[in-house]
């Protein structure tokens, strides 16, 4: 869920305006699932870019003390979130901690990295949302270690409703800076992509799995 209209058109703008967002409805990209698509997005570009990194920290660290109040810790979901989980982080001046996909098959064997007491209120970064699974299985070793997940905001979300329906069915809160409908918007308005690019990327979003 978008908590601003504003701030969502505003961080789709910085994002195509970086290439974060690539849209090419012509020579599509081709997903680690297999799906065609005709969106591309890397929001680990925007670390390169200052001023773009300096409004996406802030409108997070903003959003996480409306939506969650000041939690006790930062995480961010490894790896694609450690960068400007750290950013928000420091923002609220809070610990921050990551989480991996996975534990590490050595050493100390850590799936959380950093300091986390049990019953701490932690509010997870993430990047990209797409089914959420990844997201949801950071927030599952979370709450393993006792940890009270208060929510999740990321940069952005695809907005499938198979997303909605895991975090829902996980009872966790999730709200994105921006998602595809306001990304479709901007674009559209800035004459980014013409009105038969539109028509395809709608179509897109109503039947991803079967596109092309």
């Amino acid at each position: 869920m978008v908590l601003n209209k504003d701030t969502a058109k505003k961080t789709a703008e910085l994002l195509l305006q970086i290439n974060a967002i690539k849209l090419e409805p012509e020579n599509p990209f081709t997903w680690a699932s297999g799906w065609k698509s005709p969106i591309y997005c890397d929001n680990r570009v925007l670390l390169s870019y200052p001023d773009i990194r300096n409004y996406v920290r802030e409108e997070m660290a903003r959003q996480v003390e409306i939506l969650y109040g000041k939690p006790d810790v930062i995480a961010g979901v490894a790896t694609g979130a450690i960068g400007v989980g750290v950013l928000v982080a420091e923002a609220l001046g809070l610990p921050f901690i990551y989480v991996r996909p996975e534990p590490k098959s050595h050493g100390r064997q850590n799936q959380i990295e950093g300091y986390l007491e049990a019953n701490q209120n932690v509010v997870v970064i993430e990047d990209l949302i797409s089914t959420g699974k990844s997201s949801l299985n950071a927030v599952k070793a979370l709450k393993e270690q006792q940890a009270n997940v208060k929510g999740m905001i990321a940069i952005f979300t695809y907005g499938f409703p198979v997303a909605t329906t895991n975090f829902e069915k996980e009872h966790v809160a999730l709200h994105t800076l921006s998602d595809y409908d306001h990304l479709i918007e901007q674009a559209s308005e800035t004459n980014y992509i013409k009105e038969s690019q539109l028509q395809t990327l709608l179509q897109w979003k109503s039947n991803p799995q079967q596109w092309k």
